[in-house]
This record gives C-alpha cells, sequence and structure tokens, in this order.
C-alpha cells in the first residue's frame, strides 16, 4: 500500500468517525445541540398555541368576527410557518403526540421524548399564560378544548383526525421519495381541514400540549383525559400505518439526525 492510499484510509477513518460523533451527538441529552432543539420547540409551541388559541379568544370576545374559517386558517398557516422556521433544527413537533409516535417507529430516541414533551407542554403554558395576562377580565376566555358532546364521541375524533394528521406527516416528512419542500403546506393544511370539521365537535386539539396549556391555566380540566389519550394513540397508530405502506428500498429519512420538514444532512 502506498503512502497515498494510507492517508486516504485515514481521511475516510476520520470522516466515519467525524459522522459517528454526529450520531451520538444528536442523540445525547447533554449537549448544545440537543439545547438547541428543545430551545425550538418551546419557541415553537408558544407561537403555534398563542395564534392558535389568540384566534379562539378573539372570535369569542367580537361577535364571531373570526369565524370557524378563519380560526381554522390561522392553525394551519401557523403550523406551515413554524414547521419552516424551526423544522431544521429541532424537526417541529411542537405535539407530545407526534413525537412519541415517531419514538415507537424508531425515528426519535426514546431517552429524548420526556424532556421534548416537558417543552411543549412550557411553550404551551407560557402561550395561554400570555393571552390570559392580555385578555383579562370579561375578555378571558378559555382558549381550550372541551367536548360538545359525548366522551366516547370526541374520543372517536380525536383519534381520527390525530391519525389523519401522523399519518401525513410520515408521509411527507420522513419518506424520501416525497417532496419534502412541500411538508409543511401538506402539514399545515392537514391541520386546517381537520379544525374546520372537528372543531365545533371537540376543538380539534390532536395534541396533548394544546389542550395541556389552557387547561393548566384557567384550571379546566374537564374530559382533559380525552385529548391526553386519543391523540397520542392516533399519532402512534397514523405512523405504523403508513410505516406498512411505505415498502421500498430506498433509505429513509433519518428523523435522529435531521429535521422532520426538511431534507438535510441526514438523509442517506
Amino acid at each position: 500500500m502506498d503512502e497515498n492510499s494510507t492517508t486516504n484510509h485515514e481521511v475516510v477513518l476520520d470522516v466515519n468517525k467525524d459522522v459517528s460523533t454526529t450520531t451520538e451527538d444528536s442523540n445525547s441529552c447533554l449537549n448544545v445541540f440537543f439545547l438547541q432543539k428543545l430551545v425550538a420547540e418551546v419557541v415553537g409551541t408558544y407561537f403555534l398555541i398563542f395564534a392558535g388559541c389568540a384566534s379562539v379568544v378573539v372570535n369569542k370576545n367580537n361577535d364571531d368576527v373570526v369565524t370557524l374559517p378563519g380560526i381554522s386558517i390561522v392553525w394551519g398557516l401557523v403550523v406551515m410557518v413554524l414547521a419552516y422556521s424551526v423544522g431544521h433544527i429541532s424537526g417541529a413537533h411542537f405535539n407530545p403526540a407526534v413525537t412519541i409516535a415517531f419514538a415507537s417507529t424508531k425515528r426519535f430516541p426514546w431517552k429524548q421524548v420526556p424532556i421534548y414533551v416537558v417543552a411543549q407542554v412550557v411553550g404551551s403554558t407560557l402561550a395561554s399564560g400570555s393571552l390570559r395576562l392580555i385578555f383579562s377580565g370579561h375578555e378571558n376566555q378559555f382558549p381550550g378544548t372541551l367536548p360538545a358532546g359525548t366522551y366516547a364521541q370526541a374520543f372517536a375524533v380525536e383519534f381520527i383526525i390525530t391519525f389523519l394528521l401522523m399519518f401525513v406527516i410520515s408521509g411527507v416528512a420522513t419518506d424520501n421519495r416525497a417532496i419534502g419542500e412541500l411538508a409543511g403546506i401538506a402539514v399545515g393544511a392537514t391541520v386546517l381541514l381537520n379544525v374546520l370539521f372537528a372543531g365545533p365537535i371537540t376543538g380539534a386539539s390532536m395534541n396533548p400540549a394544546r389542550s395541556l396549556g389552557p387547561a393548566l391555566v384557567h384550571n379546566e380540566f374537564r374530559g382533559i383525559w380525552i385529548y391526553l389519550v386519543s391523540p397520542t394513540i392516533g399519532a402512534v397508530f397514523g405512523a405504523w400505518v403508513y410505516n406498512s405502506i411505505r415498502y421500498t428500498d430506498k433509505p429513509l429519512r433519518e428523523i435522529t439526525q435531521s429535521a422532520s420538514f426538511v431534507k438535510g444532512k441526514g438523509d442517506r
């Protein structure tokens, strides 16, 4: 083996070592990169809940001026904007059900799940608290989610709409055959669609953090178990069903190494 071959071999070893180190760092809970992800999740969830719940509060305080289609558009747009803003940093989960579903399909490390969930709940609670401070007195409206019908009906609706949301996320954000650049639009449109028809029935949560934050701030916990359990089960089922039909000989995007909504260095 000549000197050039030896040098090239050493370079390859160094590159592989760097890749291995990067992968280990991305899976660790004690590094700057993970802290950046947590900040992105807190900030992203904050603005998601602030914008979406603000549209609900404003609508209640101003004779339904925003309307159901308007509220649906707000939720859809804020999801889309935030997915493109911080998707490349944290994966833009903003939702414990999504995080757990990714972990259940081995596309997110289980050891990071509890910290991600805490960050999301903190962001939601801070947003709900901000709205309560801004809209005080007679303008203090509960922007959370409550079943309009029976608990069984609410459970079924939340399961179905979260299943659809996670099914779409799995398709456009974790499969290299999809057009990754349009993932934010597809997910935002799915949220808009779900809120349009499910909003009057359950509030169209699809997100345990979205329901828990306002519940904590307003001390309103009626039916909260539905919004914690049903979306989580629906998301897990949605992820697993998509995985069952995604068979391909092409590699899949590694959520643990790159963003959920943007193709990046983790694509293989």
